[in-house]
């Protein structure tokens, strides 16, 4: 199973940018749909963005369709997700997932609730300024 170290959060203005990486270790991290969540403080946590394990399909949660992006590199391990135009209730803390897939997966879309992953990372803080 690999394990995965989010970073590249931080303080940021609306309307700012900010690139989140998410570092897997292990072995067979292609075999891997991988996914961005996010927790603010009181509320549960939240579908972000997810791709599947080629990097050719991602699914957007609502709230940050056409201002966020997610990208893999499969060479480098790393999934990225870029947010931009940035708004404070983007607040929260970001984790990194990651599902190992089964044969008849590898043809689906990425997963879409907290349940279907099976690895997490630590989690990295975003705050967006208003």
């Amino acid at each position: 199973q690999v394990q995965l170290v989010e970073s590249g959060g931080g303080l940021v203005q609306a309307g700012g940018s900010l690139r989140l990486s998410c570092a897997a270790s292990g072995r067979g991290f292609s075999a891997y749909a991988t996914g961005w969540f996010r927790q603010a403080p009181g509320k549960e946590r939240e579908f972000v963005a997810g791709i599947n394990w080629t990097g050719a399909r991602s699914f957007y949660g609502d709230s940050v369709k056409g201002r966020f992006t997610i990208s893999r590199d499969n060479a480098g391990n790393t999934v990225y997700l870029q947010m931009d135009s940035l708004k404070p209730e983007d607040t929260a803390v970001y984790y990194c997932g990651a599902r190992l897939l089964i044969p008849k997966e590898y043809f689906s879309g990425p997963p879409r609730t907290e349940a279907e992953y099976d690895a997490w990372g630590q989690g990295t803080q975003v705050t967006v300024s208003s």
